[in-house]
């Protein structure tokens, strides 16, 4: 009996300290996380005294919007030139870290025939361009690490603010947009174009019509080999931050789609996820070329798994290192129907699911294959969302990745005239950045689970559904 007991208490202690040692032993003091029943939990802050939800939030409307852009290298040209093309719009500021880039948006000003605007130039020129009384919107398109500083600034200084993706980079900021968001009643939009691809916007509004019956898993990606762009980085700021940088850093323009469809916190919310990436080489031989680094923290291929908390799945994935075609993804699995993007466009629908209407003469369905080219066409044309049957033929004609960029901005200024809850939130800002050093951890943690934070803070039920408000 002695003996028994001895040898229990043996292994008890054994026991308590090989889970000591794997809950504990990784989890570094200081950092904000920590271990609990098996999972990562990262810091959630209580919202501060006078601090008010912004979910559907609308601002007073705004009959002509004054519009500020920071950042002018690579995509900040083509948004100046956008807006040049909507009306109620006017550009009053334009800030870069160099003169030539200013000049650059002053010449598509003036091809537009539009007011030359005010040029701020240097690190800290946007302070000014914030500090302005004559502006209402600031349109942010900088390098990533800037996004959530200057956003921040703007909004402090009573501007509403659209930040480029990712809109965070880290879990701190993205609690740092939501309480400033929430404290200064602005809105803080980020640009995820995606969510306004022809495609994904039809197949949204065929989900919220039922046509895939219940969706169970959904998945994204960014795959996009970056070789023959690595250079045109300013500064070399991207693949200095990959370097430094381990987990699924670019999920948004694969994520933002399917969270929609999912109605992340409109009824649905992410519980947790666990990541796994692979070593990096591709990675690691560009940054031992430009920068003669010997380590590099981001994998050449990334693989997110996340649970909501109705029971769905969604897998993101992120690769800019390896020769691929270009795929963001985009499926949905659903019990009665699938979408499918990349590499291959179509549907797959059970017998009878379609409408009669809909489907062309004699056409039958397959729930084993895709739907032929001609029964997608006609289910694409009767399920066209209303915004790109209000806007599609101006926004192929103005373009930004084949239209989606314009429909964007179309319709973050359409809310702003008509005083409307915006499309995308503060918190979807939030949720689809924070997958950033979520993963990262996971990852770092071999896999271990981590929870996603509530950044409505526990609002996450109270909206019902994504909508695109009008007026």
């Amino acid at each position: 009996m002695k003996k028994f007991n001895l040898l229990t208490l043996l292994c008890a202690i054994l026991l308590v300290g090989a889970m000591q040692s794997c809950n504990q032993a990784p989890i570094i003091e200081g950092e904000n996380y920590s271990f609990q029943d098996g999972m990562i939990v990262f810091d959630e802050p209580a919202r501060v005294e006078g601090q008010q939800s912004m979910l559907g939030f609308a601002a007073e409307p705004i009959p002509v919007v004054r519009v500020g852009f920071i950042g002018l290298g690579m995509r900040g040209p083509g948004a100046v030139n956008r807006f040049t093309h909507l009306e109620g719009v006017e550009i009053k500021g334009l800030c870069d870290l160099e003169q030539s880039n200013v000049d650059k948006c002053q010449e598509i000003l003036a091809q537009a025939n539009l007011p030359k605007a005010e040029g701020y130039v240097g690190p800290e020129a946007y302070k000014q361009l914030c500090e302005r009384d004559d502006i209402d919107l600031i349109y942010i398109a900088t390098d990533w690490v800037h996004h959530v500083p200057i956003a921040v600034y703007a909004m402090e200084h009573g501007k509403h603010v659209a930040v480029e993706v990712p809109a965070a980079t880290s879990v701190e900021e993205c609690w740092q947009l939501v309480d400033t968001s929430e404290r200064t009643r602005r809105h803080c939009m980020m640009l995820e174009n995606c969510v306004y691809d022809f495609f994904e916007l039809t197949s949204l509004n065929m989900a919220q019509q039922g046509l895939f019956g219940e969706i169970l898993h959904a998945e994204g990606a960014y795959i996009h080999n970056l070789s023959d762009y690595w250079n045109d980085y300013y500064g070399n700021w991207r693949l200095d931050f990959n370097q430094k940088h381990r987990g699924d850093v670019y999920a948004t323009h694969g994520f933002g789609p399917v969270c929609q469809a999912l109605n992340i916190h409109r009824g649905n919310r992410l519980n947790y996820l666990v990541c796994m990436d692979t070593k990096s080489v591709n990675g690691l031989e560009w940054a031992q070329k430009k920068m003669g680094s010997t380590e590099f923290a981001n994998g050449d291929h990334t693989n997110t798994l996340i649970k909501t908390e109705l029971g769905q799945t969604i897998e993101l994935q992120h690769n800019v290192y390896t020769p691929r075609p270009y795929n963001r993804l985009y499926q949905l699995t659903g019990t009665k129907g699938f979408a499918n993007k990349y590499p291959i466009t179509g549907y797959t629908f059970m017998p009878g699911q379609l409408p009669d209407e809909v489907l062309p003469e004699g056409a039958t369905i397959n729930p084993h294959g895709f739907v032929s080219d001609e029964v997608k066409e006609a289910v694409m044309a009767a399920y066209k969302h209303p915004i790109h049957q209000e806007i599609e033929e101006k926004a192929k004609t103005v373009g930004g990745h084949g239209g989606m960029d314009f429909v964007m901005d179309y319709r973050l200024i359409y809310c702003l005239h008509n005083g409307l809850p915006l499309d995308q939130d503060v918190y979807d800002a939030a949720e689809w950045s924070c997958i950033g050093e979520l993963s990262a951890t996971s990852a770092k943690h071999n896999s271990i689970p981590v929870a996603v934070p509530d950044f409505t803070r526990g609002d996450w039920n109270k909206l019902q559904g994504v909508k695109f408000h009008t007026k």
